[in-house]
């Protein structure tokens, strides 16, 4: 039946192409600028902003500086080039129809502008028009059959977030944190968790990856509803995507410093520039290294990470860059940050910790490589491989609880040690092809990936009993702590898993009436195999279709549908020993996209329906096995705004209502209920005002809110027996900020109000308890920046 659908819905839409063809292959002809932009040394400017001032036609120029704008009708126009911090340029033309013009250009430096706008940034960049290269798509946000948000490195700045498990989620609509351990973010969003990208490559693993830290990153991509036809196979929900800093061509650096509450002392310094005189060589280096603690005592997480780039531009058309990553951490035992009680969530105080202050330490070493190799075939086509190997490295143990005895809490600890190894690589090709009146915009590639997982949790011991309500610490020795065997090498001792596929895609954004309308189709074949020591290997293979339509209201609005597929592997089995089938997942959604004041500011809402089956969750009656539900369905609708509303005022605003709820089971007995870990209702909103004039010239004033409600928690919410709601989450912040020319100093305020909040909580029906994770209270953090 599904096979059939899938073949009855491609039908229809190539029946689709065919009769929008023949309507619109009669419409009039059109004209073409093109041309290359280069700087006043002779070298080619990349991604600048090449545009027909007055209306809504304008590219960004490649890394070969070359530009190409199509579908012009005939008339006279004023060509812009502009780059910030260079000075703008401008031609007058006419064109006739048919007619192909090229005009170059040359931007001379501005040494006052590149003073004030690049070196000191723009304070008011909390908006994009264009995805990352790394998301292979030409098409700006506003005119993609999909729901991008994009977070900016200025809202991360200034919000003074440290990595993925911190305040990221509170500028996308319907984002969640589902709390676990504290090495990496889990992320809920649509009724799921979604998938981990980094620069377009799915980083995804059991336990991680390790939370990026935010000094090597230039933007954080939220990519909602299905895209594994062109990236990889995952949720239907979507997935986040960290873009790293990479190399700009324009000398410039930065250092900052932190100091915060329990113990905050953070230094940063990204150095920008060129290895030879020529241009051809440009090198992009961040560094950071961290001191933190927590609000419970003897938790700490002591952080250090070097990210150095490497650009080779081997000739006008092709580039090569390296980029490596170091990220090492020593941090108190994992497993820390819950409190446990036989009572119920939220009757810990806000501090209690299991911790001992003699416990070792849990040490991790997560290095990266990406390659990527760009070469511009011609104006039309250009080729891209990427190469990626990730190595996890963790050595440590995890604390958790063996039960209740009355008040007393029975303390255990584990070895935890983990080898991850990801390998990746994807080649693709985007062009652009014409027939007749009608414009393809074509995206084809393959993709395939390797990730072996290994893990050891066998070892355990007991580490002294807790009285949760009067809590003693100090009181066990070192020598009474259980020693952990690590005499054979992990891949020895650990349980392993695998995982690996193999995937071709192809995509068409065929574009109508000037670019106003355009249909997407896409599809994705994939095989996968994986591997885990409870069901042996288990290879699954599918073809999962797209489709889209996009059509430009005016140059400012847009409205779209997309109904596209999602296919999931899932290895291993129940606590019967009965195989997961894979998650086979459908959904389909609507939406309006709209930007004000020449893109200042933009705001988009959208309405979806998620459809997923064979959804797993967490076996509340035996441990580490999962159970497998038969239907789960989502729908929701959201609402995202952020830009610059008025001259020197920032907002970011966001609201969604989630609806995701078990539809099919093996047995009834759980339809209708929420899923586990998803939120009902989220509203997040972060507002910044900086003064443009007066003796206040520079000051900023900073305040955001946070609420979530209808929560669940994410862990045995499916025993009938327990109350699966959680308390609702409502937090406010504040920041104050002063930017002298290059020197900058902020201070943020978390939440402000001192409230107890939970972030993360369950019921663990094996041993009968309640555990839940929570935030601190009122804490703040001061930093100041230099620019030069």
């Amino acid at each position: 039946m599904k096979k059939q659908l899938s073949k009855h819905v491609i039908r229809l839409i190539f029946s689709s192409v065919l009769v929008l063809h023949s309507v619109f292959s009669f419409a009039q002809n059109t004209a073409t600028v093109k041309g290359k932009v280069f700087t006043s040394d002779g070298k080619a400017a990349e991604f600048v902003n090449v545009s027909l001032k007055g209306t809504n036609k304008g590219v960004v120029a490649d890394e070969n500086g070359y530009y190409e704008i199509k579908e012009i009708k005939p008339g006279k126009y004023i060509v812009q080039a502009s780059f910030v911090g260079l000075e703008a340029q401008k031609e007058s033309v006419t064109l006739a129809a048919g007619e192909s013009k090229e005009l170059n250009f040359t931007l001379i430096e501005d040494s006052k502008q590149l003073k004030e706008v690049v070196v000191v940034s723009n304070p008011s960049k909390y908006v994009t028009d264009y995805p990352s290269i790394s998301l292979r798509l030409k098409t700006p946000l506003l005119e993609l059959p999909q729901n991008i948000q994009v977070v900016t490195a200025q809202a991360l700045k200034d919000q003074q977030i440290f990595d993925m498990s911190e305040g990221v989620t509170r500028n996308v609509s319907g984002a969640s944190r589902s709390e676990h351990w504290e090495t990496y973010a889990r992320i809920v969003m649509r009724g799921s968790r979604i998938a981990a990208f980094r620069n377009g490559m799915n980083v995804t693993e059991t336990w991680g990856p390790l939370t990026e830290d935010m000094s090597m990153v230039e933007r954080i991509e939220i990519v909602k509803g299905p895209a594994g036809f062109m990236l990889a196979s995952g949720e239907p929900s979507g997935f986040y995507n960290v873009v790293t800093k990479k190399p700009t061509g324009i000398t410039k650096s930065e250092i900052g410093m932190t100091v915060g509450s329990f113990g905050t002392y953070r230094s940063t310094a990204d150095f920008d520039g060129k290895l030879s005189k020529d241009g051809k060589i440009l090198y992009r280096l961040n560094l950071m290294g961290q001191m933190k603690g927590t609000h419970r005592n003897f938790e700490y997480n002591n952080r250090v990470s070097i990210a150095p780039v490497i650009k080779y531009q081997i000739n006008p058309n092709t580039s090569l860059t390296a980029e490596y990553t170091y990220q090492g951490v020593e941090m108190s035992p994992i497993g820390s940050a819950y409190a446990f009680s036989a009572k119920g969530i939220s009757d810990l105080p806000y501090n209690f910790t299991t911790l001992e202050p003699n416990l070792k330490p849990t040490t991790i070493k997560d290095q990266s490589l990406f390659l990527t190799l760009s070469h511009s075939i011609n104006a039309n086509w250009k080729f891209t491989g990427q190469l990626a190997y990730l190595h996890y490295d963790q050595v440590g143990q995890s604390l958790w609880a063996s039960g209740f005895s009355g008040d007393t809490l029975k303390r255990t600890t584990s070895i935890w040690d983990i080898l991850g190894e990801t390998k990746v690589g994807q080649f693709f090709l985007n062009g652009d092809v014409e027939t007749g009146s009608v414009k393809h915009r074509i995206l084809a590639g393959i993709d395939m990936g390797n990730k072996d997982y290994y893990h050891d949790w066998a070892q355990a011991g007991v580490i002294g009993n807790l009285n949760v309500y009067n809590p003693v610490y100090g009181q066990v020795a070192s020598k009474d702590y259980p020693t952990f065997d690590r005499s054979l090498d992990i891949r020895e001792r650990g349980v392993h898993y695998n995982n690996s596929y193999t995937a071709f895609y192809a995509q068409d954004e065929i574009r109508f009436l000037n670019d106003k309308l355009r249909f997407t189709l896409a599809g994705r074949y994939t095989t996968t195999n994986d591997t885990d020591p409870y069901s042996g290997t288990v290879g699954v293979s599918k073809f999962t279709p797209r489709a889209g339509l996009s059509y430009s209201i005016d140059k400012s609005t847009s409205v779209y549908a997309v109904y596209d597929e999602a296919f999931i592997p899932q290895a291993g089995g129940t606590y019967e020993g009965k195989k997961f089938d894979p998650i086979i997942g459908d959904n389909k959604e609507i939406g309006l996209k709209r930007e004000w004041l020449n893109g200042r500011w933009t705001a988009s809402v959208a309405a979806y329906k998620i459809t997923k089956n064979n959804v797993l969750t967490e076996d509340p009656n035996h441990l580490y096995f999962s159970i497998q539900l038969g239907q789960t369905q989502t729908q929701g609708l959201e609402f995202d705004l952020r830009g610059q509303v008025l001259e020197g005022l920032e907002l970011t605003m966001n609201y969604a209502i989630t609806d995701a709820k078990v539809t099919k089971d093996t047995d009834g007995s759980q339809v209708s209920r929420q899923v586990p870990g998803t939120d009902k209702y989220i509203f997040n909103t972060w507002l910044k005002y900086r003064f443009q004039s007066g003796k206040a010239k520079g000051l900023g004033l900073s305040f955001g809110v946070q609420h979530l409600a209808g929560r669940t928690n994410w862990y045995g919410a499916y025993n009938k027996a327990v109350d699966p709601t959680m308390p609702n989450y409502t937090r406010f912040d504040g920041a104050v900020s002063y930017q002298f020319d290059k020197f900058g100093i902020a201070l943020n305020v978390n939440n402000l109000f001192n409230t107890y909040l939970i972030t993360g909580g369950s019921y663990y029906a094996w041993n009968n308890y309640y555990y839940s994770q929570t935030e601190a209270l009122r804490n703040a953090r001061l930093s100041i920046n230099y620019r030069f």
